[in-house]
């Protein structure tokens, strides 16, 4: 499914990017300015930086370089993740490119262009005992509810804990990955989740606090997302990153952010699994 699913994806851009150079719609070409609106306390991909708050991530860079090329600029706002999806809907962001998970759900009201791997990885504490995944059976493990996550942590416990005979795993939710963080200090959920993307950054943040179990246990990509009725602005940010790719721009970004495996070979619509 997730081999038909790419090349399902790849199909639809390569079509899209061989048809007539697209052109942004009038109302941004005009104004010269793009909306964009993040959450920024999922770092690397956007945060603030702690010794200058300036707005910072692997997201803000690939943003900014697709705006250059656009030739407009971008006026950043912020929100909470669960706002992430409204703001697009009520026109207060023109696409959001917020380390967003492409999922089959979100399709009914938008589309996506996959732009990197990602997938929930376990993590606990360094000092904690888990040495395999399936320690984490019957644990209390937390990760944002706003993400895809949950889901796929019932769907993993489902498949690798009851069948052994052991007892499920307990999500618990928290509002950001932050506040997940917080909870696995403070000791109130034994091992957290969190997006592959992430758990190198938090590790050289924070260095020897935290470990990570296992390999990521499902597979997925992120995504910027466009209103269905949008598709000009959907084809020529498509366009513009994949010229990216092709010329090492995409490339420099993520090795940057430490994130080169995260890559993806072609910018794809709709192609994640979930």
């Amino acid at each position: 499914m997730i081999r038909l699913s790419l090349s399902l994806g790849l199909a639809v851009l390569a079509t899209v990017t061989s048809a007539q150079a697209a052109e942004l719609p009038a109302e941004i070409k005009q104004a010269g300015v793009l909306k964009l609106t993040v959450n920024s306390t999922y770092a690397p991909m956007e945060y603030r930086h702690p010794a200058t708050n300036e707005l910072v991530g692997l997201d803000i860079d690939l943003a900014n370089e697709l705006a250059k090329r656009l030739g407009v600029k971008i006026v950043w706002s912020e929100t909470p993740f669960a706002e992430l999806i409204p703001s697009l809907q009520t026109r207060r962001a023109d696409f959001i490119i917020s380390g967003i998970s492409d999922r089959a759900s979100r399709r009914e009201i938008a589309d996506f262009v996959d732009y990197l791997a990602t997938g929930p990885q376990f993590f606990v504490m360094a000092d904690n005992a888990a040495k395999d995944a399936t320690d984490l059976c019957g644990k209390k493990v937390g990760t944002t509810r706003s993400t895809s996550f949950p889901v796929e942590i019932e769907k993993w416990s489902k498949q690798n804990c009851e069948p052994a005979g052991k007892p499920a795993i307990q999500y618990v939710p928290g509002e950001n990955s932050i506040d997940v963080r917080n909870q696995l200090k403070q000791g109130r959920i034994d091992a957290a989740v969190q997006g592959s993307e992430t758990l190198p950054y938090a590790q050289t943040q924070e260095p020897g606090k935290y470990r990570v179990v296992g390999e990521p246990f499902a597979k997925g990509y992120q995504g910027i997302m466009f209103r269905k009725d949008d598709a000009a602005l959907r084809e020529v940010v498509t366009e513009k990153l994949t010229a990216m790719i092709a010329d090492g721009a995409y490339k420099a970004v993520l090795d940057k952010w430490g994130l080169g495996a995260n890559a993806v070979a072609q910018p794809m619509l709709n192609a994640a699994p979930q």
